[in-house]
């Protein structure tokens, strides 16, 4: 079984094309039932607003690449995906996202939120049985990384969310936020980070709505100074704020340019949401100031020296752990001739036992002990083949592997 990862993400790949392939809930089922129909053997997807990434387990690698590329051609009827999508294969896979789930990899360094998303992702694959013995590992070996790497490199002194940093661009660009008016639109992760982050700035006013008034409940029981607002109603509190944060799971703009008002005074809108929930269009209109994601960039790169020193760091460690799964894959290589070498000698034991059977009377006691002395001594002829078969190098376990497959017509 090997290994590969095929996908987007924010080091190549623009927001306009990131928010083409972005997967639902729904379209997870639908691309997992699908990639699995065609002789892959194991599928993860992770998808962020920064990652569109696939995970593969499979016994033909380059022929499951392959299919994976046409996938994401045809599943969302992207023709030019192939120019942003990139392929990793064996250690890099593992490296990749052992960097992911530590924060190395994210837009924001040391953004905590990948942590959750990739569990939710392995959990998903698992509980619909879409991911097996190796991938289930992989993950649960990143998200131990990722817990680790924190832990050891101290990543938790850097800004840890998208929130933080864009009302950090907010303040950069507004100057001081106390006593401006924002309006926040969504109930989800990020837009409850935004308003933590937005209450500890002393604005005058905080407005919510999202479309659903299911989970605003428990948002405005953890903010009572918030002031709610009919989703509806969004259009008309614009000119009566300075600031907007969207952040739903709307698989289609909720601000549109044609539906805005004139904007009368300076509005900054901060989109962090993927696909977009604004209208690229609106960052034309006349006195509005409009950030994507991706405009976060300028903010985080401003760490950037202390990406390098702990992304140094990290590696030292990541690069030993992932050796480790490594030789835990090559040992799992040897499975299916191990499971034949056992089931050979079960059938052994069972058409001796038959055998004696036949030719001795026995009482169950003496038909227990021999079927005992049976299973150790046969087991006790397979423990050191087994044992130095585990220990082979890498390079030359495929030569051993297809000699016993020979030789025990396996």
């Amino acid at each position: 079984m090997d290994l590969a990862l095929i996908g987007v993400n924010h080091n190549i790949s623009p927001i306009e094309v990131r928010e083409k392939v972005s997967f639902t809930e729904s379209m997870k089922i639908d691309g997992c039932n699908g990639l699995l129909d065609k002789y892959i053997d194991e599928v993860v997807i992770l998808s962020t607003c920064n990652r569109s990434e696939i995970y593969i387990a499979s016994n033909n690698i380059e022929t499951s690449i392959e299919e994976v590329k046409s996938f994401y051609r045809d599943f969302f009827n992207f023709p030019q995906i192939e120019e942003y999508l990139f392929i990793k294969k064996g250690k890099e896979v593992v490296t990749h996202l052992y960097m992911v789930t530590s924060g190395l990899d994210s837009l924001v360094l040391g953004e905590d939120q990948i942590l959750g998303q990739v569990k939710e992702a392995m959990m998903f694959s698992m509980e619909l049985g879409f991911s097996g013995k190796v991938l289930n590992r992989l993950f649960m070996e990143a998200i131990g990384e990722g817990k680790k790497i924190r832990t050891n490199v101290r990543i938790s002194e850097i800004p840890l969310s998208t929130s933080y940093i864009g009302i950090k661009l907010l303040r950069k660009e507004m100057g001081c936020l106390e006593g401006k008016k924002a309006l926040v639109i969504g109930a989800g992760k990020i837009s409850r980070l935004s308003l933590k982050y937005l209450c500890e700035e002393g604005l005058d006013k905080i407005y919510l709505t999202n479309r659903t008034h299911g989970r605003v409940k428990d948002i405005f029981k953890e903010f009572p100074c918030l002031i709610p607002v009919e989703y509806d109603e969004r259009y008309s509190l614009l000119n009566d704020i300075d600031i907007v944060i969207s952040a739903t799971a709307a698989p289609h703009t909720i601000i549109s340019y044609e539906d805005m008002p004139k904007i009368e005074k300076e509005l900054y809108i901060l989109d962090l949401a993927l696909p977009r929930d604004v209208d690229s269009k609106v960052k034309d209109i006349e006195n509005v100031v409009l950030y994507y994601i991706d405009d976060l960039r300028k903010v985080s790169e401003g760490n950037q020296q202390k990406r390098e020193e702990l992304s140094k760091e990290a590696m030292d460690i990541i690069e030993k752990d992932v050796n480790e799964f490594l030789e835990w894959m090559g040992s799992i290589r040897v499975d299916p001739v191990l499971k034949s070498l056992n089931e050979r000698c079960s059938d052994i034991k069972s058409d001796t036992m038959e055998y004696i059977n036949r030719k001795l009377d026995l009482d169950q006691r003496e038909k227990k002990i021999i079927d005992k002395m049976l299973s150790s001594a046969l087991k006790r002829v397979v423990r050191e083949p087994i044992k130095n078969l585990k220990a082979l190098e890498e390079e030359n376990m495929d030569n051993y592997i297809e000699m016993l497959n020979n030789l025990f017509e396996f």
